[in-house]
């Protein structure tokens, strides 16, 4: 399978047809065309269907699909297995576990997922929702209740909850987490229009992705471990021009007037979801270089709620102390402005956590062992793990910072979290 290319919404790539969601049946010959070409086991839908009571019953040869409680509006041909999935017993999994990755848009959660991924040792599929033989990325854009026009003439924004069906979400990750297939909606990107739902089966993890993932108390339950990226207002304003320039086209007067249209909804509906996180990335200017115009330079917090069941809080050296390090010297070489760490205890939202800090960024990648050899509670499997990651993408975004540091550092907790969970052991990669 080719090693997908996260994105929130769909893949780099692999467009999609655009097929009216009122014929639920025919609609399938081209998801299962979709299906086949990226790879996926083939999914042959019986041709016919029978309606009983309002309710639309699909045969596959895996599942029975039923219409979802909540398939209203543009999502009526949501759907849920009627039992538990065969493909629980055909992968061997016995309990999916679920995690969520809160952020907005541009924060950094395709870099993070597929660090995740390669934590897992896991490929997945290109498609819209990639999926794999472990691992399961969901986007929650795919429930917006409204396409692209629909949200202009609704004067709503995606981040506000009447453009989003909370009640679908719950049910299908609900429904995921015990074990069932949905037909999950598509909400594409590139159209801008909501397309035919998508076969999602159970898998060993499922990482539901997006703006809303903790904001719903219903969903937050079901969640695992939960995971918020907070990008200071400096630092988000300097990725999403280099993004949606470079990747996407867009103006810079285009991508200004979307970070100022998006602020009140942002402060509103997203931003509180990280007073509910278990772990928090944040994300600020630098304080090595005062008056700092370029936001190049980071300092980067990793947030660690207190009293998570399993969970123990990463520190530098002497766990419960307050320390700085400044480890540039012989062993860890630094160019300006150099490097700081600070670790300890402190409060977040009126709740005790545990803070790590870097400040600063890593000239050579191979010297992040001497850092790593004085962290605790990394979670890692073998001396070096931290760095062999950081190696091994090297060109990514943050890989030369606390970005990426703390990135794979938050994979290996959810690696923790999943053997923990489900008492199976996850074989790491080595090279």
């Amino acid at each position: 399978m080719e090693q997908a290319a996260f994105v929130c919404g769909g893949v780099f790539g692999a467009r999609r047809s655009t097929l009216s969601t009122s014929d639920v049946v025919s609609s399938r010959s081209a998801f299962v065309a979709r299906r086949s070409n990226v790879g996926v086991g083939k999914f042959s839908f019986q041709a016919s269907q029978a309606k009983r009571s309002g309710v639309i019953v699909m045969a596959t040869e895996t599942d029975t699909m039923v219409k979802a409680d909540s398939a209203t509006g543009m999502h009526t041909a949501a759907a849920v297995s009627a039992e538990i999935s065969k493909a629980m017993a055909a992968k061997g999994i016995d309990r999916p576990v679920i995690i969520g990755v809160a952020a907005d848009s541009g924060c950094g959660k395709s870099t993070f997922l597929r660090r995740v991924a390669d934590i897992f040792g896991t490929k997945l599929t290109k498609a819209h929702t990639p999926q794999g033989e472990f691992l399961t990325v969901i986007c929650l854009d795919d429930f917006h209740t409204h396409d692209r026009m629909g949200r202009r003439e609704a004067g709503v924004t995606a981040l506000d909850p009447a453009a989003n069906n909370f009640d679908l979400m719950y049910e299908q990750v609900k429904a995921l987490k015990e074990g069932k297939s949905v037909m999950k909606p598509i909400y594409n990107h590139e159209t801008g229009e909501i397309d035919p739902p998508e076969l999602v089966e159970p898998n060993h993890l499922v990482v539901i992705e997006g703006l809303h993932p903790i904001y719903d108390e219903r969903v937050r339950e079901l969640l695992d471990f939960s995971v918020y990226l907070d990008l200071a207002d400096e630092v988000k304003i300097a990725w999403k021009i280099q993004r949606d320039m470079a990747e996407r086209g867009h103006t810079l007067e285009a991508i200004l007037a979307s970070i100022e249209s998006r602020k009140p909804d942002f402060a509103a509906y997203i931003d509180p979801q990280k007073k509910h996180a278990d772990v928090v990335m944040e994300i600020l200017p630098t304080e090595l270089i005062p008056d700092d115009d370029e936001k190049k330079v980071l300092r980067v917090r990793l947030i660690q709620n207190e009293g998570i069941e399993g969970y123990e809080p990463v520190f530098l050296f002497d766990e419960g102390s307050t320390m700085e390090w400044i480890p540039c010297g012989k062993k860890l070489a630094c160019s300006y402005p150099g490097i700081k760490f600070r670790s300890g205890p402190d409060t977040y939202y009126d709740k005790s956590v545990d803070v790590v800090d870097c400040d600063g960024g890593f000239e050579k990648l191979d010297e992040m062992i001497y850092v790593e050899s004085h962290m605790n509670n990394t979670s890692t499997k073998f001396y070096g793990e931290v760095t062999q990651q950081l190696l091994k993408n090297s060109s990514a975004p943050g890989s030369k910072n606390g970005t990426g540091l703390f990135q794979v550092i938050m994979a290996l907790k959810m690696r923790e979290a999943y053997e923990r969970i489900t008492g199976r052991s996850i074989t790491p990669a080595l090279s």
